[in-house]
């Protein structure tokens, strides 16, 4: 009778939504591997968006601040990208490896446009800073940085599912 009762936990896949708990932890720490990867590119090729953009959107300075609220949203940004994926066309897509990589790749591009390239220049015009990004943001830089992240979070996202 007990084995009749218990019952395996359901996949992403397979059950359409985000039921077990796991899917959510996996995307933060999915989200936490590309921000990690998108932080070491923002340290070494663009230092003052670490050191002083992104820690001015919540009124903080400095690199430690910045790795801190980056790797924050990076989490956040890792089970909203979980979430979609209970989208019934994105689902779909997302039943191969291949399908989760591509789609962690136009997550990173998607992100680009909307959170960095329009609502961080609005967001830091708002909060005062200095000399907030152009509206829109959309440099080759940024992209590329975006698109590691896609690239992480969809690969280590197949990877601990």
């Amino acid at each position: 009778m007990a084995q009749e009762l218990r019952q395996e936990p359901q996949s992403l896949e397979q059950s359409g939504t985000v039921r077990d708990g796991w899917a959510w932890q996996h995307g933060v720490q999915a989200g936490l591997v590309g921000g990690l990867v998108m932080g070491v590119l923002f340290s070494l090729l663009m230092p003052p968006v670490i050191e002083s953009g992104i820690p001015a959107l919540v009124g903080l300075s400095g690199g430690i601040a910045g790795w801190f609220v980056h790797m924050s949203i990076s989490a956040v940004f890792g089970v909203a990208f979980v979430a979609a994926l209970t989208h019934p066309r994105l689902a779909a897509v997302g039943t191969s490896p291949a399908g989760v990589v591509g789609l962690g790749l136009a997550y990173g591009v998607v992100l680009w446009v909307v959170a960095a390239g329009v609502v961080m220049p609005l967001w830091l015009s708002a909060v005062g800073f200095p000399s907030p990004p152009p509206l829109p943001n959309l440099g080759l830089m940024g992209l590329l940085t975006h698109l590691a992240f896609g690239l992480f979070l969809g690969a280590s996202y197949e990877y601990l599912r």
